[in-house]
């Protein structure tokens, strides 16, 4: 999944949002913003807290995963965009317009037409047909029953559920049914999902089909997704960005690289300690510089020149639109000091290149650079060079230990990682 960046105003806004749970929560609210633990509130006032001073920002077109331990506040969050439950402070924007003024008639239509929500536990209707049930939302909406079924069906072939139409939900698997509730969500044709553990109670097989054609859908469609789970090789695998909770609080939030590779702090850090980062890293995030020379005013001897200012082992050959069309090492130079002029402006003599784009993860350049003393190519949508991984960059970012927290000693850093 391509990681998007957009400077643009962010789809869904959450500003201080606090939400503390109990007979009286204005009254234990300055309490908590004064900075008193979860349990010190509880033993205090007998409240809860559930989401203590959340900010975030979410793109329009990104899956925005926020996930965390059962207790994090993640589910409680997820249900303020649609004010299923209402905040005890703070701000919901979707679209720079404040969800918490919209009356009733303006909420409903915002639940109705402009988000869809799809549930853990799959929520169908269990005697209607699977097209009724993903026609469902459109019939609320007013849709006409004919124009409604024919969207219905659209969505139906779209989640690969084709034929199974007139099925009941307790007639299909587990997995089956969970289509059924994206098909649903989809026919309304929101621009907002919100997917609550959506996943979770799917088997592993199952669950890793679901993520896959999610992935797909979203490659297509680019809703904004906000998506819940405690899981996070589901959050790497389906995130643009995360957000990382504990105990109602904010802990991280940054793409699945920044995450990986930069935690903010220890609890972070053993959350991703065990994951293998070559299938998340993408190598646009580790590119390196090399020197270059274009094609046509390639000698050995502006070679030789280029090597050694910049004080390498490898010059990339660019052609006139910035494209990789080969590679010499100082071994090459030297193998082929005697070629004429037109030898060395020939791009099929040249030592080849791999490329990859910046989008790619690791793992799947890994096998190239680990058997060539040249790096990997790393260009963009257009063919034209970005920079290059090599094979140290690689390794380096696959065992990167993270950086030490402030005031901790380096080596006790390394000690509590390798721990």
């Amino acid at each position: 999944m391509s990681r998007k960046q957009t400077s643009e105003q962010p789809k869904i806004q959450i500003k201080n949002v606090y939400k503390i749970f109990g007979p009286d929560p204005q009254a234990a609210l300055e309490r908590a913003k004064q900075g008193a633990s979860k349990t010190e509130l509880l033993e205090e006032s007998g409240h809860t807290i559930g989401i203590r001073d959340i900010s975030l920002d979410m793109p329009a077109g990104e899956t925005f995963v926020v996930m965390g331990l059962s207790g994090s506040g993640k589910s409680t969050l997820i249900r303020h965009i649609n004010r299923l439950i209402e905040p005890t402070a703070g701000q919901i924007l979707v679209d720079g317009d404040d969800v918490l003024q919209l009356d009733e008639q303006q909420l409903l239509d915002l639940r109705r037409r402009r988000m869809s929500m799809v549930f853990q536990r799959f929520a169908l209707l269990p005697h209607k047909s699977v097209i009724d049930n993903v026609a469902y939302g459109l019939t609320v909406q007013g849709v006409e029953r004919a124009e409604a079924r024919e969207r219905a069906v659209k969505q139906i072939e779209l989640v690969g559920l084709a034929g199974f139409e007139n099925q009941f939900p307790r007639q299909l698997s587990g997995g089956m049914q969970q289509r059924v509730g994206l098909a649903r969500a989809l026919a309304t044709d929101a621009e907002i999902l919100l997917m609550d553990e959506a996943f979770s109670a799917l088997d592993p097989l199952i669950r890793t089909d679901m993520q896959d054609q999610l992935r797909e859908l979203q490659a297509t469609l680019h809703k904004t997704i906000v998506f819940i789970t405690h899981d996070l090789d589901e959050a790497l695998r389906l995130g643009d960005h995360i957000a990382i909770l504990k105990d109602g609080e904010l802990r991280q939030v940054g793409s699945p690289e920044e995450i990986l590779l930069h935690p903010a702090d220890d609890y972070v850090e053993r959350f991703v300690r065990d994951v293998n980062r070559g299938r998340v890293v993408t190598v646009g995030s580790i590119v390196e510089h090399i020197p270059t020379l274009r094609l046509p005013e390639l000698d050995p001897q502006k070679a030789s020149a280029q090597l050694d200012q910049a004080d390498g082992d490898t010059l990339l050959i660019l052609d006139d639109d910035s494209r990789p069309v080969g590679a010499i090492s100082r071994r090459f130079l030297e193998a082929n000091a005697g070629r004429s002029a037109s030898w060395w402006q020939d791009s099929s003599n040249l030592d080849e290149v791999h490329t990859v784009t910046r989008d790619s993860v690791i793992d799947e350049m890994l096998p190239y650079v680990s058997g060539s003393d040249t790096p990997a190519v790393v260009v963009d949508d257009e063919g034209q060079l970005v920079g290059v991984v090599t094979r140290s960059g690689a390794i380096d970012a696959l065992a990167k230990v993270p950086e030490p927290e402030p005031g901790e000693p380096a080596g006790e850093q390394q000690e509590r990682a390798s721990a």
